[in-house]
């Protein structure tokens, strides 16, 4: 008797644990009911064959939204000329430079100017690198399974970035014209120079680990990353030039004149162009609705030097952000902003709007996140910077749609630029740079607060 109620307990745990493995499995009847709903009528199957046999964005393009928007604005920057970054994840850098580019053409008079973007490429990816190498050095002691370590040698380095990277390298290294360091492929196409060294940096960073390991102090190691420098060095001299240290400069003026040529090292020209203060002047704010607003966010570690600025923002809803943005265009000031850029982007027409595609209408089901869910989700984050230049206002002063000056060249968009619409800015718009002079006096207050402090592997970056 015993045997047999020991018999049917595991009779009936086995019959438990075989019913709780199901828990989630599609059964025949499930996948015949799923099947039925798939209703072959007239439209479907029209939709069938044209979604099938062609780009899905031309099958939603929504007509009924063409012709809505123009490209012209009550208030715009005076800017000029656009940029093209090429194959290269370097829209930060060029946004970045792009806000100071029409000072610089007024302040000399010039009705053309570029910076060198390679030139502070070169030295981001180089301080990028030893950073890298210095946070392996300082976790050696941590397993290579820790979370941090993992982060580090998943990202080691790439050619993007945000603001605060920006002032990091120009605030050290200068800046020069574009002239004086002009492109290379490599700079134009950064997916193989960039590929090659995190994998050298990988190895050293493996190599330290094990010195590590072996009994090697510390300070043996920084020893050890110098000399892994020269190596990180040389490949990007080897692809992108080596950096000017000193140069001559000559321009012509609005009215042909040429002047006479000028000595120049880097950091002079960086100081008459530019200025250490003028970086000084500059915060960022961002929209994002997963986290409390009118507070001070800082990521820890999300830096390109190791002296540097880490990526710090104050967090505004989108309307106050709005009212700032538009003051600083009204008084000829451009400003460095980041998006998600591939979200509802008709980039020929050079508009962006969340009516523009109608996915609802094709697939007949419904698209519902808003701009918090989609962060949460990962379906939506900022994926582009570009330089904010242009604002239209109704009658009362509100806005309703805005430009970029972006930095693909003037084939694309409308001739570089993509307009906007104000319900776009607050579904996939992030993040501005802005003169603190336009801000008010509450924003003002939160950049004197402790920030709060979040990891660089935080899902919203």
């Amino acid at each position: 008797m015993m045997k047999k109620s020991i018999g049917l307990g595991c009779l009936l745990a086995l019959s438990s644990i075989s019913f709780a493995q199901k828990q989630g499995e599609l059964t025949r009847s499930d996948i015949q009911d799923i099947q039925a709903s798939y209703k072959k009528d007239n439209y479907t199957t029209a939709m069938e064959n044209a979604l099938s046999s062609n780009d899905v964005k031309k099958i939603a393009y929504n007509r009924d939204n063409a012709g809505k928007f123009d490209h012209y604005f009550k208030y715009k920057v005076d800017v000029k000329g656009i940029t093209d970054q090429q194959s290269s994840g370097r829209c930060w850098l060029f946004t970045s430079l792009n806000v100071f580019r029409p000072k610089v053409m007024d302040a000399y008079n010039t009705s053309s100017f570029e910076f060198s973007q390679v030139y502070l490429s070169f030295w981001d990816l180089f301080e990028k690198s030893n950073l890298f190498l210095n946070n392996i050095i300082e976790t050696s002691k941590k397993p290579i399974t820790d979370r941090e370590v993992r982060w580090y040698f998943d990202e080691v380095i790439g050619d993007g970035g945000v603001w605060n990277l920006f002032v990091n390298v120009a605030s050290k290294y200068g800046a020069v014209p574009k002239s004086v360091m002009p492109e290379t492929h490599s700079s134009d196409n950064t997916r193989w120079m960039n590929k090659l060294i995190v994998r050298k940096l990988r190895e050293d960073g493996i190599r330290l680990r094990q010195a590590a390991e072996n009994g090697a102090k510390k300070r043996e190691l920084y020893t050890q990353k110098k000399e892994m420098m020269k190596g990180i060095y040389r490949m990007l001299c080897l692809n992108l030039g080596e950096p000017v240290s000193e140069f001559e400069w000559r321009f012509k003026t609005k009215d042909g004149k040429l002047t006479e040529l000028k000595k120049y090292t880097p950091q002079s020209f960086y100081d008459e162009v530019i200025g250490k203060e003028q970086l000084n002047d500059y915060i960022m704010i961002m929209n994002d609705p997963t986290r409390p607003y009118y507070k001070k966010y800082v990521i820890r570690n999300y830096r390109n030097t190791e002296e540097g600025i880490n990526w710090e923002y104050i967090n505004l809803p989108n309307e106050e952000i709005k009212q700032f943005a538009v003051e600083s265009i009204k008084d000829n000031q451009a400003m460095y902003a980041s998006c998600d850029v591939g979200k509802q982007s008709d980039t020929k027409r050079g508009i962006l709007d969340i009516n523009n595609y109608d996915y609802d209408s094709v697939y007949g089901v419904k698209f519902g996140m808003n701009k918090q869910d989609r962060i949460y989700t990962r379906d939506s984050g900022s994926s582009h910077a570009m330089t904010l230049v242009a604002v239209d206002v109704d009658d009362n002063g509100k806005s309703t749609k805005w430009q970029f000056e972006n930095s693909w060249g003037a084939s694309s968009g409308h001739r570089g630029y993509l307009t906007f619409s104000d319900a776009w800015f607050d579904n996939y718009m992030f993040r501005i740079v802005i003169k603190k002079k336009y801000l008010d006096q509450k924003s003002l207050d939160i950049l004197k607060k402790k920030p709060v402090v979040l990891p660089p592997w935080d899902f919203m970056y």
